[in-house]
C-alpha cells in the first residue's frame, strides 16, 4: 500500500516552467551539473552535485521545502524536511521505497 504524502507536497502554488539555467551560477561566472525547481516559488537553482548548491542553499535561506527536477524528460519531487523523493504513479505522485 502506498504511504500518504507528507504535508509539504502540495504547495498548493502553480509555478511557471523552470529556468534552463541557474542564474545565481551565472551572476557568479560558475557552473552547474543539473538544475532544480522550488515548487513554492518556481525559483531554478542547481542541485547538490554542482559546485555551489543554490537549491539546498535557497531552502536553508527561505525553508520553502518541496522541489521538482528542472531537467527535461525527469519527473520526480523532494521534500527536504521530511527527506522523502517523490516518483510518478497512476494519478500522481508516491514516495520512492529504498
Amino acid at each position: 500500500m502506498p504511504q500518504p504524502l507528507c504535508d509539504h507536497f502540495d504547495t498548493g502554488v502553480e509555478v511557471d516552467a523552470p529556468s534552463d539555467v541557474c542564474q545565481t551560477c551565472v551572476d557568479m561566472g560558475s557552473t552547474w551539473h543539473h538544475l532544480r525547481q522550488c515548487l513554492n516559488c518556481g525559483v531554478t537553482r542547481c542541485c547538490d552535485n554542482s559546485p555551489n548548491r543554490h537549491a539546498t542553499a535557497h531552502f536553508a535561506e527561505v525553508r520553502h521545502p518541496m522541489i521538482r527536477s528542472a531537467q527535461p524528460g525527469e519527473d520526480w519531487r523532494w521534500c527536504y524536511p521530511d527527506e522523502l523523493f517523490y516518483i510518478p504513479a497512476p494519478g500522481g505522485y508516491e514516495i520512492a521505497e529504498d
